[in-house]
């Protein structure tokens, strides 16, 4: 049972520090809402959503100004769209109305126009992928996502290939944005199904009816606890950051089971994702650099983010019944300001980037490359992405924006959350040759655990 007063030191963390809930998100099964007609399908899910999620943003800012928490982003998480559509065979008028549903419900994002196809396509889901380009640049308020590998069934290098294709033309249809719609676009190995942070989120197959998660967040509260400790050991360091992880999921843990009492949906998982934004101290980067790095990227920026990651984890998930998600700590580039620098310098790279996913949560994440970049360099990018993932046995993804118009050493500015993305250089040899092979690339050996 938690008592209030166990919150009671994080508020100088709240009022100082950046922390805070990044997202509570209700996720909502959409089965029942399954038609062969495409507008009672899309009635059905509009009605559903709005049930379920109608007092959400209503609940999260009573907690908010009960508790005195900040609760960032409210937001609802379906079941991939992919297999709410297929019995109608059309997925735009659903787009339609998520975003819809979205809006009239006040949250800030809605994700699970998503599909799993990590094996290979249904008919259905074929279609659906094409549609993304164009229910991205129709929705503000719609998240898309698509699963193509797992450890258990391999690479389906047919869809690396397609999602290529996908992401160029969605930059391309939302250019008057500097390609927005792929801030919204995100390709996972090992996808979770109770994630609560866009764009990734949805509601998967396994879950319950309906299902409140948690995001907690707190970069400044890390790194204002290592400053207290410059010059300790390593081993200190990592103490340091398992006690401040505690803390931060407990507020967490605590505002999870309010919410879920008061709008009487099951309590699901807090995710312990140390989730950066672009105000300057609310930085991933910035604790990397006060662990020792002169700059994020340097040399040592991997084996920084492998303790602070696993001390993260380790602090969390004895302050919660419930720990899921993705859990660890994100490394988003326009929504962090310390790696806004890094790049900016030349300290960091896409290739180091794609090292530091090897021990983080996700990977290449909300990275902005020139708009000439080919959809094959972006699905080789891709396919290096996930099969860290699959060797790994751990989730990982691509959210990339090659900016239509822009070079490196330009910039885009998506505001709010989402930041300002430093265009960067891509390897400029070609692996068309590769990515045109297609078919699927097998499960590692290790995959064989039965």
């Amino acid at each position: 049972m938690i008592n209030t007063s166990e919150i009671i030191e994080t508020i100088s963390m709240i009022r100082q520090e950046h922390l805070d809930i990044r997202t509570v998100t209700m996720g909502i099964s959409l089965l029942d809402c399954i038609h062969s007609d495409a507008g009672r399908t899309a009635d059905a899910v509009y009605d559903k959503i709005m049930k379920k999620a109608g007092k959400l943003v209503e609940t999260g800012q009573a907690i908010e100004k009960e508790y005195g928490i900040p609760i960032i982003n409210k937001r609802v998480a379906v079941t991939p769209i992919s297999i709410i559509g297929q019995a109608s065979g059309a997925y735009l008028p659903l787009a339609r109305a998520l975003d819809r549903a979205a809006a009239g419900t006040g949250i800030n994002f809605i994700g699970g126009y998503s599909a799993l196809v990590q094996k290979g396509f249904t008919g259905g889901e074929e279609q659906f992928l094409e549609s993304i380009p164009e229910a991205l640049a129709e929705t503000k308020l719609v998240c898309s996502s698509v699963n193509v590998a797992s450890t258990k069934a391999g690479i389906n290098m047919d869809a690396v290939a397609r999602m290529g294709r996908i992401i160029k033309e969605t930059a391309e249809k939302t250019a008057d944005s500097g390609g927005m719609g792929c801030a919204k676009l995100v390709v996972f190995a090992n996808a979770v199904e109770d994630n609560p942070f866009m764009a990734g989120a949805f509601h998967g197959a396994g879950e319950p009816e309906c299902v409140i998660n948690v995001g907690v967040s707190g970069p400044g509260v890390v790194k204002c606890a290592l400053e207290k400790v410059r010059g300790a050991d390593l081993g200190t360091v990592a103490e340091t950051v398992k006690k401040t992880a505690f803390k931060i999921t407990r507020m967490g843990q605590l505002v999870a089971t309010e919410a879920s009492r008061r709008l009487d949906v099951p309590f699901g998982i807090v995710d312990l994702s140390l989730a950066p934004t672009p105000a300057v101290g609310d930085s991933v980067a910035y604790i990397l650099e006060e662990i020792g790095l002169e700059k994020c990227g340097a040399p040592g920026t991997t084996a920084a983010l492998a303790l602070l990651n696993d001390a993260v984890k380790k602090g969390g998930v004895m302050a919660s019944s419930y720990v899921g998600g993705l859990s660890g700590a994100f490394i988003p580039v326009s929504e962090d300001a310390g790696m806004i620098e890094a790049v900016k310098c030349g300290a960091l790279s896409l290739e180091k980037l794609e090292a530091m996913t090897c021990v983080c949560s996700v990977g290449i994440d909300m990275v902005a490359v020139p708009g000439d970049t080919s959809a094959e360099t972006i699905s080789g990018i891709l396919a290096d992405e996930v099969a860290l993932g699959v060797v790994n046995t751990k989730t990982t993804a691509l959210r990339i924006i090659p900016a239509p118009g822009k070079k490196v050493g330009d910039s885009v500015d998506f505001g709010g959350l989402l930041g300002t993305a430093p265009v960067m250089p891509v390897n400029p040899f070609s692996c068309s040759k590769m990515i045109a092979r297609g078919g699927r690339i097998p499960a590692p050996m290790h995959s064989l655990k039965n």
